[in-house]
């Protein structure tokens, strides 16, 4: 292989595609491969610039650095970490690979060029590259749907916790109920019981003073069942989200009126309802909301007020709200008892002798933050409370 003819047969059986260059670009030799690479016969290139092999865009930007390489010339690969392109005969691209190694002798200065067509490479490396990217989109698709199938999952484990804990509260509820149902029903139950006997009895002995006192009792008994009744149904009611707040234009001065005229037949002797009222009488609430409030904090200064004194309603229409306040003069809350007033089924020390389920307040609460509104209360033992909800309109 040192011989000339080993030489030659090195440059004519290579296969990698080889040409000769002089040191103005001009092409001296090429071999066979190189012919078949470019769709050439050596003829036609023999002469020729090799610009002529180059993609016309970057014929101008490779005479410059043609002579910046005659000028520094030593061994190298051509294009790292960029593409390089040739041009074919009949006008195509291919992609190609280079080296050049520079020599001389006593005609001149010479390049020789090493060219390899990387056409499969590319190609290979391109359906690497898309199958990277499909592989890549199909583990964020999967990755997706894992994480929102996890989602799913903190969704149904907080749903799941969610009706556990309104399981537990209903339970409680029950329990609740029933144990203070078997004291609270059995009272008024007894009451009626012994006194529709008496007024039996004292019907036969025409005795009408004793009757009505019974049949009184009986209607008391009845209001009292009934109440209890109301606080459950409304708890129920509010547990289950079935009550809405859907506010409409009302005359609340009037309202309010028929409200308390109706319940001044729950006061007890002597009692006075007294209503007050200021500001425009035109206002946007809901009509049962208000009305449910109205009972359960009125029915409660009746309740826990002693005979003979007044329980003051007063409303207010503001250009933004709506305030209501129930003021009464009676047992007051004690000041322990007061940060627990709004819990369910509690009862403050002081009113455990009067009948009631611990429910009102509770509900009231309910109603004024469904009515996006608030509930604040002063009280004093012994001295009275007073009731304000603020209510946007």
């Amino acid at each position: 292989m040192d011989s000339k003819e080993g030489i030659d047969a090195l440059f004519l059986f290579a296969s990698e595609g080889i040409i000769v260059a002089n040191e103005i670009g001009e092409i001296t030799r090429v071999n066979p491969s190189a012919e078949r690479l470019f769709g050439y016969q050596k003829e036609e290139l023999l002469g020729k610039k090799i610009e002529i092999l180059m993609p016309k865009r970057v014929t101008h930007k490779h005479v410059d650095l043609r002579e910046k390489y005659n000028h520094a010339p030593d061994p190298r690969t051509m294009g790292a970490g960029r593409e390089l392109y040739a041009l074919k005969k009949d006008g195509s691209e291919f992609p190609i690979e280079i080296s050049l190694s520079p020599y001389s002798n006593s005609f001149g200065k010479y390049v020789i060029a090493f060219i390899v067509d990387i056409t499969v490479r590319r190609m290979a490396e391109e359906k690497l590259r898309n199958y990277s990217a499909e592989l890549e989109k199909q583990v964020k698709n999967r990755t997706l749907i894992l994480e929102e199938a996890i989602q799913e999952l903190e969704k149904t484990k907080i749903n799941l916790h969610n009706s556990l804990e309104k399981e537990k509260v209903l339970s409680e509820l029950k329990s609740r109920f029933v144990s203070m149902a078997s004291h609270e029903f059995r009272t008024p139950l007894t009451t009626m019981m012994s006194s529709l006997s008496l007024v039996t009895k004292y019907g036969e002995q025409n005795d009408k003073e004793n009757q009505l006192k019974h049949v009184n009792k009986i209607k008391t008994s009845i209001v009292n069942l009934t109440d209890i009744l109301n606080d459950f149904l409304s708890v129920s009611k509010l547990e289950e989200g079935k009550i809405e707040n859907i506010p409409e234009e009302i005359n609340l001065k009037k309202y309010n009126s028929e409200i308390i005229s109706e319940m001044q037949s729950m006061a007890t002797n002597g009692q006075k309802l007294v209503q007050i009222h200021t500001g425009n009488e035109i206002a946007s609430i809901d009509k049962k909301l208000l009305k449910n409030v109205l009972f359960n904090l009125i029915s409660n200064a009746i309740k826990f007020s002693p005979e003979g004194e007044v329980v003051e309603i007063s409303t207010q229409v503001l250009n933004s709200s709506i305030k209501i306040s129930v003021k009464d003069n009676g047992i007051g809350i004690p000041k322990e008892d007061q940060v627990h007033l709004f819990e369910r089924f509690f009862r403050g020390n002081n009113a455990t002798h009067i009948q009631g389920t611990g429910l009102g307040l509770n509900i009231v609460s309910k109603y004024a933050e469904l009515m996006n509104g608030s509930i604040d209360f002063e009280s004093i033992e012994n001295k009275g409370t007073k009731f304000t909800i603020i209510i946007p309109q």
